[in-house]
């Protein structure tokens, strides 16, 4: 079994179709919906489309950790509440055999401008050659190895630092299939400017410097 688990804060707008995308899916799987404290309606939305719900302390690291906790199957696939699988998804995770640890699929946003494309490109381009995963590429792990790593780190770029500890133990696969992720962010904050930001908070994060560029953690709902 799949135990797929969401990180959500006031997610009510983006969450049902997120859902109705991992209800599609045919493999055995369970959803974990680990929220932050959500004043919405994120917790019906969640419980009326059969996933368990867990509170966490906010922050989407610690989140994910807590869902983690109470799921059960051999693989553990971390989502986005605005990011919907392509419809095989878990049969791909599912037929991977033993040797393969870990992995993520290409990604691309819901809007189709073309800027956006080219994050896109560069985003999966960047995860084929550094082998470091975004969040927004539904990572999924075997649990063993997620234990074994001490989870993800709770602090900001919780996914770039648990996939720079990852591949000290092995390569992640990068599937052919797509996740859409919703372009919200970027179109609120602006295309470019997002992606400045991008680049400068990892710039920061490789040269071990306070992270600037922090306005691209602000949440657009």
């Amino acid at each position: 079994m799949i135990s797929i688990v969401i990180p959500t804060l006031n997610e009510e707008r983006a969450l049902p179709k997120t859902l109705a995308h991992v209800a599609a899916q045919r493999v055995a799987h369970e959803i974990v919906v680990s929220d932050g404290g959500s004043s919405d309606n994120t917790r019906r939305v969640a419980e009326s489309a059969g996933a368990q719900w867990v509170q966490a302390t906010r922050g989407r690291g610690a989140q994910m950790n807590a869902g983690a906790r109470a799921t059960c199957g051999e693989w553990l696939l971390f989502l986005h509440a605005d990011t919907q699988l392509p419809p095989t998804a878990l049969d791909v995770i599912s037929a991977l055999p033993p040797q393969f640890e870990a992995g993520c699929f290409h990604q691309s946003f819901s809007a189709p401008h073309p800027l956006l494309r080219a994050v896109s490109w560069l985003h999966n381009w960047r995860c084929k050659r550094t082998q470091i995963m975004y969040g927004d590429q539904a990572m999924f792990v075997r649990r063993g190895v997620f234990e074994a790593l001490g989870g993800f780190p709770e602090s900001d770029l919780e996914d770039v630092k648990f996939s720079e500890k990852l591949r000290a133990r092995c390569a992640p696969v990068l599937l052919p299939a797509t996740v859409v992720t919703d372009a919200r962010k970027f179109v609120a904050h602006g295309i470019v400017r997002s992606t400045l930001r991008i680049v400068l908070i990892l710039l920061c994060h490789r040269l071990q410097l306070p992270l600037a560029g922090r306005r691209f953690f602000e949440a657009v709902r």
